[in-house]
């Protein structure tokens, strides 16, 4: 399925990153409570999505050519 669809790996980096940037976002503006947890959290979300986002687009490369 990974290789038939790498969009949904690219997809899936892109919200995880995204859900990295708006959770700090939010514990700034003190909308939900900042914990030791929720940062770490959030640093691995974005990490995690970084890396997905990375391996979904050398899918893409590999299989869709130049």
């Amino acid at each position: 399925m990974i290789e038939k669809d790498p969009k949904l790996i690219l997809v899936a980096g892109f919200v995880l990153v995204l859900l990295g940037a708006v959770l700090p976002w939010l514990m700034v503006l003190q909308v939900i409570k900042s914990t030791f947890f929720l940062n770490f959290f959030a640093a691995g979300v974005s990490t995690a999505g970084l890396i997905l986002g990375v391996i979904g687009a050398a899918y893409y490369v590999r299989l869709r050519g130049r």
